[in-house]
């Protein structure tokens, strides 16, 4: 009886490690299954992060969403030695438009001094006759080059001590993006330029807006210069002008060609210098609920405990209800020599469905002097403290007609107007990239291609640590003390555990 109860307990043991052997099969089948999952998915939805801390390589929301307009492939060669200084930079750079490309983007990458015939072949294909490091566009049948040249600032001042080349600052997304947009694009836009009331010339070596200018022209806009005197209708090319600080007033028939243009749904880009007397310019823009006012924007900014400083030059933000600030809301901007308010009237126009918006606003701490040529410094501070501390606009947007809805796109008369015209010109420009962006937002606004934006050159920037006096002391204090401290006080603690 024995033996025969310990045979059934022997085949049940059997059964149950078989049933466990099938369970652990299936699980380790479930986890691969898993894992294979996990893994399929990461491949095709994933997220890339830069931290770096000057961002060389992430791409602007401007190159993103171009990319994902794109409806045809882009082929890239990639003609770069190995010698060139920004090799590296260029090919990091492209991998980012391969990832943000989504399958849009071919890459092929060529040493020309190693594959001599591939090289060969597509220099004759597309008449390349330049030795020097570049890439090639190619999309349905149009093509572009992008040199090395361009797409980075190198500093060979160093040379003379023994130094190698330096990037001062690498713009690789800046042409490559632009080349892109006139290979998609094809024609240029045409952005009128007014002349003729002593504004800035365009001609380069004695233009003061030559950064301006080319940043413009690298967004695939054409800058074309107008006289409206000897006009008799602004061109119908043209879709949008552009007035930068006129000295002289505009006269009756000039006026009158401006106002023809915006009742075409024209659009206008208007900078205006305060000093100058425009009174038949400000009176359109009083028409469309916009006031130039008489007066300066002015600041007391404290030096010292008991002395303080009166400056014109406005610190400012971005309203990003616009469209064209969208994209640097609060972002400060640094607006150099005279700049006035403006007062903004929209129930006035309201009726004429006219909407003016604000775009710029100095920060808290300005005040507008109507007696702003006095040298009465008791009355400036006398006016200073009655600051009611309300915004202070000096930029606006007006619209007329168009849709509230930013998705809808009408075409509708634009026109934005900014109360100081200094801060797009190159000695001011090169020290605050936000103005050259704002301007870019405004020129794409008014061009209806919102979704394009200005690029900033990438500037390599030395890592550097600022420390205050108390900061030293105390830094100090953890360097003499706390740091050889703490080993101190574990070798103790070793020691006194052995002992006891």
């Amino acid at each position: 009886m024995a033996d025969a109860t310990k045979k059934p307990r022997a085949r049940s043991g059997k059964k149950i490690g078989r049933i466990r052997i099938g369970l652990n099969v299936l699980q380790i089948v479930l986890v691969l299954f898993l894992v294979a999952m996990v893994n399929s998915f990461s491949f095709r939805h994933y997220a890339r992060w830069d931290f770096s801390r000057d961002q060389k390589y992430t791409l602007s929301d401007k190159t993103k969403r171009f990319l994902d307009t794109l409806k045809g492939k882009m082929h890239i060669t990639v003609f770069f030695s190995p010698n060139t200084p920004i090799t590296a930079d260029v090919e990091n750079l492209l991998t980012e438009y391969q990832y943000a490309g989504k399958g849009k983007i071919d890459l092929e990458h060529i040493d020309p001094e190693r594959n001599l015939s591939r090289a060969k072949e597509l220099f004759d294909k597309y008449k390349v006759v330049t030795d020097e490091s570049l890439l090639v566009l190619d999309y349905e049948g149009r093509n572009k080059t992008v040199k090395a040249s361009e797409m980075a600032d190198i500093d060979q001042s160093g040379m003379a001590i023994g130094e190698g080349p330096r990037v001062a600052a690498f713009k690789g997304e800046q042409a490559i993006t632009s080349a892109m947009i006139d290979l998609v694009e094809g024609k240029k836009k045409i952005l009128g330029y007014v002349t003729g009331h002593k504004e800035p010339a365009l001609t380069e070596g004695t233009s003061p807006i030559t950064v301006l200018k080319t940043f413009i022209e690298n967004e695939n806009i054409k800058f074309q210069e107008l006289n409206l005197l000897d006009l008799d209708a602004i061109p119908a090319d043209v879709k949008a002008v552009m007035i930068v600080g006129p000295q002289y007033d505009f006269s009756d028939r000039e006026m009158k060609l401006l106002r023809d243009f915006w009742d075409k749904q024209g659009r206008i880009l208007l900078l205006l210098d305060p000093a100058a007397k425009t009174p038949k310019l400000r009176g359109f823009l009083n028409e469309l609920g916009v006031k130039v006012n008489d007066d300066r924007l002015m600041v007391f900014l404290r030096t010292g405990i008991e002395e303080l400083a009166l400056t014109r030059d406005v610190q400012a933000r971005f309203v990003g209800d616009s469209p064209a600030t969208k994209r640097l809301g609060d972002v400060r901007a640094l607006f150099l020599g005279g700049t006035s308010s403006l007062t903004l009237e929209p129930d006035r126009v309201r009726a004429a469905n006219i909407r003016v918006a604000p775009l710029i606003q100095a920060e808290k701490g300005y005040f507008a002097e109507t007696d702003y040529n006095t040298d009465n410094q008791a009355k400036f501070q006398a006016d200073a403290k009655q600051n009611s501390n309300v915004p202070l606009t000096i930029g606006a947007a007006v619209e007329k007609g168009g849709s509230a809805d930013q998705r809808v796109q009408m075409n509708s008369p634009r026109l934005a107007v900014v109360s100081n015209a200094t801060f797009v010109q190159d000695n001011a420009i090169t020290q605050d990239q936000q103005g050259l962006d704002f301007i870019s937002g405004s020129v794409n606004w008014l061009l209806s291609r919102e979704q394009l934006i200005g690029i900033a050159p990438k500037i390599p920037k030395p890592l550097t640590f600022s420390l205050s006096e108390e900061e030293l002391r105390r830094l100090r204090w953890i360097v003499l003390l706390f740091m050889p401290l703490v080993p101190a006080v574990i070798g103790t603690m070793v020691w006194w555990q052995r002992r006891v």
